[in-house]
């Protein structure tokens, strides 16, 4: 039985006021930022800008010097040990690169958060992680194989299958589609997309991929000057008299992600 109760009402993820900073370098000042039920929000910003560190303070990962951040209606700070646990087994990190356990075969690495969290037979863990590799894109010769004998692309699929082998209502994604080819990348992108109308899943999404902002994202949270500038459409931050803004939307790359999604919404008669 689940120990903690989610208010169905508000934001899953609500930032108030956060505050990060290392020694005397502070990186982030009075950000806020929601999350909303059920979207796929990309997080952008210049390098610098701590969109892996303020991904790392919400899941618990990173103390913050000030501020307040909720998930599921529940501060992640003081929770019993029971309420935390309940907490983290409801998310599902995919972490840049990856970050498969290299010793383990890929159904192994899926089974480790079920190892964490559930006491089952064997049996049972592999029935799971085999239904968790297809959800991924993955077909059952791929469990027994180790990390290094995949492609970057098929690393990417069980990482993600191993985020989802909790049957979580959140999924963290640092940098996906990174290193993978742009047929790699876009196929990546559609399964997200598809995971999401499937499972009802919300997605917290770090990229600099515009492809990928252009084709999931619903809306898209903008890191600059230590706080979160704009979180909205991109069609609404393209009306931002931002330099940062404008150079990475209007730039070259963004105005050619801009023409492939016009060309992808013709096509699809939208």
């Amino acid at each position: 039985m689940s120990v903690i109760k989610d208010d169905q009402r508000g934001p899953i993820i609500q930032v108030e006021g956060l505050r990060n900073q290392f020694g005397s370098q502070i990186v982030h000042e009075d950000l806020d930022l929601s999350v909303n039920r059920g979207e796929i929000i990309g997080v952008v910003g210049g390098s610098g800008t701590g969109k892996t560190v303020l991904m790392r303070s919400i899941l618990g990962l990173q103390e913050f010097a000030a501020g307040k951040i909720s998930i599921f209606g529940k501060p992640i700070t003081g929770l019993a040990e029971k309420e935390e646990l309940e907490v983290r087994r409801r998310f599902g990190v995919l972490f840049q690169n990856g970050a498969l356990f290299s010793t383990l075969t890929v159904a192994e690495n899926v089974q480790v958060p079920l190892r964490e969290f559930h006491s089952m037979t064997t049996e049972l863990m592999d029935e799971i992680a085999g239904y968790k590799l297809g959800l991924a894109g993955l077909g059952p010769e791929a469990g027994p194989k180790y990390p290094s004998e995949l492609s970057g692309g098929m690393r990417k699929r069980a990482a993600l299958a191993r985020a989802l082998s909790l049957d979580p209502r959140l999924l963290f994604l640092d940098e996906p589609t990174a290193g993978l080819d742009p047929i790699g990348a876009a196929a990546f992108d559609h399964l997200i997309l598809e995971l999401r109308d499937a499972l009802g899943l919300t997605v917290f999404l770090i990229t600099h991929d515009l492809d990928t902002l252009y084709t999931i994202c619903d809306r898209v949270a903008v890191l600059a000057d230590r706080r979160v500038l704009a979180a909205a459409p991109i069609k609404e931050l393209l009306e931002i008299d931002h330099p940062w803004i404008q150079d990475y939307f209007r730039g070259p790359r963004g105005r050619s992600a801009m023409a492939g999604d016009r060309e992808n919404r013709k096509l699809a008669g939208t």
